[in-house]
């Protein structure tokens, strides 16, 4: 398992999100350019995710600017994979965060 995937698992037995930065900084990548690096690794897990039928662990992630939720890229990233297809970030994109959180939370 990587130590990303390892921090992922974590999070969800600890029933808590982290934002960008400090899961950055807890796995030690090193910046200018940190969150890139970490945004490209979650988007390989969350095709990991997909293809196992699984919930998506990068739902634990919260964006700096984005009030708890995952930034923009989560989203693009689920609509790419066939899984959420809102355009907005309004209730659509709560319920779908809140629903693969619970199903992290609650294996």
């Amino acid at each position: 398992m990587s130590p990303l995937a390892a921090a992922l698992e974590d999070l969800a037995a600890r029933r808590e999100t982290l934002s960008y930065g400090a899961l950055a900084r807890q796995l030690a990548i090193p910046g200018p350019g940190s969150i890139n690096r970490l945004t490209e690794a979650l988007e390989a897990i969350m095709a990991e995710d997909a293809a196992a039928g699984r919930p998506l662990r990068a739902a634990l992630c919260e964006g700096r600017l984005a009030g708890g939720l995952p930034a923009p890229g989560f989203f693009a990233t689920a609509r790419a994979l066939g899984l959420y297809d809102d355009a907005d970030a309004g209730p659509e994109a709560e319920a779908f965060v809140s629903a693969q959180r619970r199903a992290l939370f609650n294996p």
